[in-house]
């Protein structure tokens, strides 16, 4: 695929040299968790720091970010794909300030990771490096092969779970593998919809003990947990997904908007992996 950008905006460094995107998959072991609402809203939040951000909808068959942000999009990624639209034409903005490059939903093409498929994410990725700052990657659920390549594409991978006991039991089983078969030494973890405050901590004390008895990557050592934040259960994220709205735009002073706008800061803290 060829794929045809206008370069005027690329950033650079200091030293002249092109700098790329921080890039960052978002993924999750089940659905219902809420990852692409922490993605959108994440992107805000990183917005509001001053980075120029992208987010990526690379859940390519069962796309909803479109819906999260009230988006109607014309050109969409499968229009890239086919090459009845170019690559420009289908990163739109997004309500926050970021951009978007959106996914059509329902398309059954997609649900496999066929060498076209591979090379076709792998080019926009390519393509759109050069032009932001941070590149969030909204992935599918759960370890398809369209997921894991998704992720393998990303420096950094934020695994987005929930206190519910199923939705550990699948963050852990996405943790062994991208461990396994990625050797991640490092993954970041947010732990949405809690309780109390310092449930999500505790969580991820609870999955780093289980990890480092029974996973190991090829390397021979236990993938380390990095405890990004918790998002604490609030009536507020109904209303925003029901309004279609970012939560950090209706309700800024909310609980669960400031829980996101500590993971921003904490992953810019951090330095890339």
């Amino acid at each position: 695929m060829m794929v045809s950008m206008s370069t005027s905006a690329t950033p650079t460094s200091t030293n002249g040299a092109t700098r790329l995107a921080r890039t960052v998959a978002i993924t999750s072991g089940k659905g219902g968790v809420g990852k692409t609402f922490v993605s959108a809203n994440l992107a805000a939040a990183l917005t509001r720091q001053g980075l120029k951000v992208l987010v990526l909808d690379a859940d390519l068959g069962l796309a909803n970010l479109d819906v999260v942000l009230n988006l109607y999009p014309k050109i969409t990624l499968h229009d890239v794909f086919t090459g009845k639209a170019q690559l420009d034409e289908a990163i739109l903005p997004a309500p926050g300030g970021f951009s978007v490059l959106l996914a059509g939903s329902g398309l059954v093409e997609y649900s496999r990771l066929t060498p076209e498929v591979r090379d076709q994410l792998h080019n926009i990725m390519e393509a759109v490096k050069p032009r932001f700052d941070v590149l969030l990657i909204d992935t599918g659920a759960g370890i398809s092969d369209v997921v894991l390549y998704a992720v393998s594409l990303a420096h950094e991978v934020i695994v987005v779970a929930t206190p519910e006991p199923t939705s550990m039991t699948d963050a852990y089983a996405t943790i062994k593998v991208l461990s396994s078969q990625q050797s991640r030494d490092q993954l970041n973890l947010v732990v949405n919809q809690v309780g109390r405050s310092g449930d999500g901590r505790a969580i991820c004390n609870q999955l780093q003990q289980v990890v480092e008895r029974f996973v190991q990557s090829p390397a021979g050592q236990a993938p380390r947990l990095n405890f990004l934040g918790d998002v604490p259960l609030d009536s507020s994220v109904r209303e925003a997904v029901q309004k279609r709205q970012l939560l950090l735009e209706l309700h800024p002073g909310s609980p669960a908007s400031m829980g996101i706008v500590q993971v921003a800061t904490r992953l810019l803290s951090r330095q890339p992996a």
